[in-house]
């Protein structure tokens, strides 16, 4: 299976890096996606397009899908032409979306019962990450799947088999917890500096390297600083992330207050228009009870 053609379904912000970074590492790659440009722009750098998921799955015996939210995976797989109506008996599926855990295990269960098997493999790092082929890719299924696909994920970043089917995505939740929590946090403090009247930017630079220091503040803080809000990771996906979460912790029965707050304050900044914004624009919600903006002083 190894040698054979690997399927990428959905090539949005995501899956066109990992699609570029597939294609680098010497994969033969089929991709499909529901924007037509979106396939002839990875086919230009040297995949196969197809014309639905089904004729991605008649041709591979690995397929890969990385949608938006857990109606897009479901339709992806188990919909009209979807990859369920192609794939073998035998092959491996596997969901690199970010859902709802228990969906992941539910498509799991479906494509059992076809002879097919699954894992859930969420990301995370953002675009930034996909182009580098540095993501975080949390796992769950069985171990000898994920050793079988593990080549794959070792062209997109680093990947660790975290438990059963749906407890990648559950690790996935947890890791935007601290994400949505450490953003509001910076945003708090850059807001704090610059109503004090101290350059953010050496507030920053100060702070970095001590026990504040995070792959989030050093992602984030320039960002808020150089008013750039191009989206890495939208606070419309990280409002479905801590959806899914608030979710999970009901079903769960665990209390996630922090993690409600956080919601409160992406669905404030949603009201002021920056749905489609990245989620370093959490700091506006923060810059509008102080009525300041954080940037940069001369001086720094």
């Amino acid at each position: 299976m190894a040698n054979g053609p690997i399927g990428l379904i959905g090539l949005g912000i995501m899956g066109k890096p990992m699609a570029r970074n597939l294609l680098k590492a010497g994969h033969k790659l089929i991709v499909y996606d529901i924007v037509p440009q979106s396939v002839d722009e990875i086919m230009t750098a040297g995949a196969e397009g197809a014309r639905s998921a089904k004729e991605v799955a008649e041709k591979c015996e690995l397929v890969f899908t990385m949608v938006p939210n857990s109606p897009h995976v479901k339709a992806a797989i188990f919909g009209e032409n979807g990859v369920s109506d192609g794939i073998k008996k035998g092959a491996l599926v596997v969901d690199m979306s970010s859902i709802d855990p228990g969906v992941s295990r539910e498509v799991g269960v479906g494509l059992k019962e076809k002879g097919v098997r699954f894992l859930d493999a969420p990301v995370s790092g953002g675009e930034p990450k996909a182009i580098d082929g540095t993501l975080a890719i949390m796992v769950g299924g069985a171990q000898a799947d994920f050793d079988e696909a593990k080549p794959i994920f070792d062209a997109m970043g680093s990947a660790v088999l975290c438990g059963d089917i749906g407890a990648g995505q559950v690790t996935k939740l947890a890791n935007q917890i601290v994400v949505a929590l450490n953003i509001a946090a910076v945003s708090e403090a850059m807001v704090l500096a610059m109503k004090s009247g101290v350059d953010p930017d050496l507030v920053y630079k100060a702070i970095r390297g001590g026990l504040a220091g995070s792959t989030v503040m050093d992602a984030k803080a320039p960002m808020m600083m150089d008013r750039n809000f191009k989206p890495g990771f939208r606070i419309s996906l990280h409002i479905k992330d801590l959806q899914n979460a608030l979710s999970a912790g009901q079903n769960t029965g665990t209390p996630l207050p922090l993690t409600a707050f956080a919601m409160e304050i992406m669905q404030a900044i949603k009201n002021d228009g920056h749905l489609e914004d990245d989620h370093s624009s959490m700091v506006h919600f923060f810059e509008k009870l102080a009525n300041i903006e954080v940037k940069r002083t001369a001086n720094s």
